[in-house]
């Protein structure tokens, strides 16, 4: 009660964390719906429970990803106009996410929420609010991410289609159906993993801004912030899940069950090593260049590259966009701080 903006950002944490299950956490299951591997609501109820399961686990085996959060920008000096910079920098992220979510676009809520608080950083401090060498491993991660996702989904399709070339279909496909149920569950957890530790870690600057500090703990997390961020990725995506499933898992690429397995592969693979590492990638982009790479395995004519040029061009304008949205709204309540 003391600093009731700490708790405008707790809300906007879970307001940030709930629209990232809406845009983002859908991309884990995606192709697992587009193969009639699982129903849409058996899917989102899955992603909902383990995303849970990975953002808690996770947390007590690595925490670089939050290391890399709290390391990229510097709010120190005034910590009342850090903790307005930072509800600034969140409102922002929020708003470009609902854009995104309405037009069924699988924005990155992680970049665009990276975005704003570097942003609000700037506007606090200028350039030194910027640490360039932890902030490279979000471009490290972007790129990772992208050229990983293609070029794995592409051998691991490859590779599927030479080890059961003698295989008949329809036992192929009872077992590539196991599998992709597995792999959904894999990659609910490690989009909890990555993402979860992002938004908690935001939660934590919040609380240690509040107290005077401008570095958080980053040798754990609260069970109460894991629980309600969790809740807030799995309410979203049981509400909004919907329409980027159909974006990305349907619209972009016709998948057999076979490429989904392959796509589910790469993308499984491309989150592990960035967690384990500290590169805050976005599931989005690791399951979407996935998909792109097992439809160039068949052909290129099989990828829908409207709808992906769409999508790069929502990544691209997320940088600018949110940053100088957080930039603005920083300057405007530091004013009033």
């Amino acid at each position: 009660m003391a600093q009731p903006i700490l708790f405008v950002i707790l809300i906007l944490v879970i307001g940030v964390t709930a629209v990232s299950g809406a845009t983002d956490a859908p991309n884990a299951i995606a192709t697992v719906v587009s193969t009639r591997c699982l129903s849409p609501n058996g899917a989102i109820a899955l992603a909902a429970v383990f995303n849970f399961v990975g953002l808690v686990g996770m947390t007590y085996i690595s925490t670089a990803v939050a290391k890399t959060m709290f390391g990229m920008v510097d709010f120190s000096g005034d910590t009342n106009s850090a903790l307005y910079a930072l509800v600034a920098a969140m409102i922002g992220a929020i708003l470009w996410g609902i854009a995104c979510w309405y037009f069924g676009i699988p924005c990155s809520k992680s970049h665009s929420l990276i975005a704003g608080i570097t942003g609000g950083a700037i506007a606090m401090n200028g350039w030194a609010g910027v640490v360039p060498t932890e902030w490279a491993k979000v471009i490290y991660g972007m790129v990772f991410s992208l050229v990983a996702g293609f070029v794995l989904g592409w051998l691991f399709t490859r590779l599927i289609e030479w080890i059961f070339k003698f295989v008949q279909r329809q036992a192929a496909n009872k077992l590539f159906t196991i599998i992709q149920d597995i792999a959904a569950v894999a990659l609910s957890f490690l989009h909890g993993a990555q993402d979860g530790q992002k938004f908690m870690s935001i939660a934590m600057l919040g609380i240690a801004l509040s107290f005077g500090s401008s570095t958080p703990d980053s040798s754990g997390f609260p069970l109460w912030i894991m629980v309600i961020c969790s809740a807030a990725i799995s309410l979203g995506t049981i509400l909004g899940g919907k329409r980027i499933i159909k974006s990305v898992g349907m619209d972009m690429v016709k998948l057999e069950k076979y490429q989904g397995c392959a796509a589910n592969f790469s993308t499984t693979f491309t989150l592990l090593v960035a967690s384990l590492t500290g590169m805050p990638v976005s599931t989005g982009h690791c399951n979407t260049s996935a998909i792109m790479g097992v439809g160039a395995a068949k052909s290129l004519k099989r990828v829908n590259w409207s709808i992906a040029k769409n999508m790069l061009m929502a990544w691209i304008i997320t940088f600018p966009a949110c940053g100088f949205i957080g930039f603005l709204l920083a300057k405007i309540f530091m004013m009033f701080a």
